[in-house]
């Protein structure tokens, strides 16, 4: 009886063990640090864009269509975004790349970049961001994440 009860509490272990190891994974990584600088990234789905502020500023919607958002702040509590030279590309599981084209978008004090991605649902991309820091540096930010029609 004890064997079986080692068993029970060996294999429950395991799988509170396994789901905190999957929590972990789940993470994504959504800044990179460079000196004084923080370069903040995401890729979003374009139905996430409410209609009006997509028209004012031109973007497309579209279930096929996501963003690359790129934004530099201060490291020690910016909160507004910075002016900076942002270039790059995506690249799929095979190898094709596509550029990726920056637009600056000013709202105030803030100052952020997208740039219009077409993709294929459940498809992997691999991110290669360009960035010209305020101070000049020039800096590479690497990423992937798996895009998904809504």
């Amino acid at each position: 009886m004890n064997r079986i009860l080692a068993a029970a509490a060996t294999l429950a272990l395991l799988f509170v063990t396994a789901g905190a190891v999957a929590q972990q994974a789940r993470i994504i990584k959504s800044h990179e640090d460079f000196g004084d600088y923080r370069v903040i990234y995401s890729v979003f789905n374009s139905d996430f864009i409410q209609p009006d502020i997509a028209q004012k500023y031109q973007l497309a919607r579209a279930r096929d269509r996501a963003y690359v958002n790129v934004s530099v702040v201060k490291k020690d509590g910016g909160t507004h975004g910075l002016s900076a030279e942002i270039s790059g590309n995506a690249t799929n599981l095979i190898q094709q790349s596509r550029p990726l084209k920056f637009a600056e978008i000013r709202e105030g004090d803030a100052v952020y970049y997208l740039a219009p991605l077409r993709f294929e649902n459940e498809e992997t991309l691999t991110f290669n961001v360009d960035v010209t820091l305020p101070n000049g540096k020039k800096e590479r930010v690497t990423f992937r994440r798996k895009l998904e029609r809504p």
